[in-house]
Parts: structure tokens; C-alpha cells; sequence
């Protein structure tokens, strides 16, 4: 597995794991360790993450991503919208093993990422699919639909409800100003049948903002 080399490392403001984020992850914790070396060697080299993100690689990208983990169903399938660095769909399928993970990623040199971060931490429960989310409507369904960094509601919902299966939901992490984007978004919870929304604030371990989850249940 690629590594810094340690003179590189003291030359980096890289932010390290405190002892609630090991107590998060549990018996996970240790390949999404490693997965945050391979961002940290190789990331900006690739164009996945810019040096002014490793002083808060954890906090802000690996933390925060998993805030969806207690709203997805136990042996779920899960369809991540916008993959990128793999936020945050690989930080769940390392930390959930029980969900049927799919990045869906149009970028190539990011799916070779993807790829090349599968096979490095031998993770056996995520399928690429480079295409665009749009490609897949028609296709089938999840039971749980995700995307961090992709878009605001409005242009979200019509790209991720129709991935989503009857009664599963899209969870959607989101900043400060959810709430506002809920609300500028309800027009086209009829048309996308969406039955129900709520807010999730969850707290982070590492900082004093919340990140909110915005889960919005389809009809069934």
C-alpha cells in the first residue's frame, strides 16, 4: 500500500483520529485509517482532495460521512451518488460490511480511484459504475440513495427519487442551511413521491458543527 514518507508527513498539517472517532468505528477503524493514507499520499496528487483539506481530512470528510450510518437499514443496498474521493460511499461500505455498496461515478480517473482503493483495502461489498446517475433511471432501484457534495435539493431530488425503491429513502448530507433547502424543494415532493422528510442533526466528535442529514422517504 502507498504511504507519506515520515520527513513528508512532519511537513504536512494533517489532522489525526481522535479517541471517539476510534469508538466510532469500532473494529472498523483500522482500514478507515488506511483509507485516509491513501488520501493523504495520493489524494491531491489525483485531484480528489487540495492541501487545504488535510488539516481537516477527518473531521470534515471522514466524520462527516459517516453521519448516514444509522439511517441505513441492515443489509440494505445502497446507491451513492457522486462518488469522487469515495464520500460517502466507501466510508460506509468499510464501516458497514452488511450493505450492498455502488458507487456511481462518472469521472474516470476517479473510478480508477475508486477501483484502486477497493482492491487496496480488500473491500468486498462495493460495485463501480461509471456513469452518470441519470444513466440509471429505468435501471432498478436501492432501498437507500446517497449524496454529499452533489447538488442542492432542488437539482437533487430529480436526479437521486427515481434510484430510490418504493418505501427507501435518499439521505443527503447537508450544511447549516438545510432546512432552507428543504423548503425551496417541496414542490417537487409530489411529482418524486416524497412522502416524508426529516432533518437529522448529528454531532460530530471531532468539531462543535452538527452535520445534518436530510432523509427524504419515498411512497410506497
Amino acid at each position: 500500500m502507498a504511504s507519506v514518507p515520515a520527513d513528508a508527513k512532519s511537513n504536512m498539517n494533517v489532522e489525526h483520529p481522535t479517541d471517539a472517532v476510534r469508538a466510532l468505528f469500532q473494529s472498523s477503524f483500522p482500514t478507515v485509517e488506511r483509507f485516509a493514507e491513501l488520501l493523504v499520499a495520493e489524494g491531491e496528487l489525483r485531484g480528489l482532495i487540495g492541501p487545504r483539506e488535510l488539516p481537516r481530512l477527518w473531521s470534515r470528510h471522514i466524520v462527516n460521512s459517516a453521519a448516514v450510518l444509522d439511517f441505513i437499514p441492515e443489509h440494505a443496498q445502497m446507491l451513492d451518488i457522486g462518488s469522487g474521493a469515495g464520500f460517502p460511499g466507501i466510508v460506509v461500505a468499510i464501516a458497514r460490511p452488511d450493505v450492498d455498496v455502488h458507487l456511481v461515478e462518472p469521472m474516470a480517473r476517479r473510478c480508477d480511484w475508486l477501483e484502486h482503493v477497493r482492491s487496496e483495502l480488500d473491500i468486498k461489498n462495493v460495485t463501480i459504475h461509471e456513469v452518470r446517475a441519470e444513466q440509471l433511471h429505468g435501471e432498478g432501484q436501492s432501498d437507500i440513495v446517497t449524496a454529499r457534495a452533489v447538488a442542492n435539493l432542488k437539482k437533487l431530488i430529480p436526479l437521486a427519487m427515481p434510484l430510490v425503491m418504493s418505501g427507501g429513502s435518499m439521505l443527503a448530507l447537508k450544511g447549516r442551511k438545510a432546512a432552507d433547502e428543504v423548503s425551496a424543494s417541496r414542490p417537487l415532493f409530489r411529482r418524486f413521491q416524497v412522502d416524508k422528510v426529516d432533518i437529522h442533526e448529528v454531532a460530530s466528535p471531532m468539531e462543535d458543527e452538527s452535520t445534518r442529514v436530510v432523509e427524504l422517504h419515498k411512497r410506497r
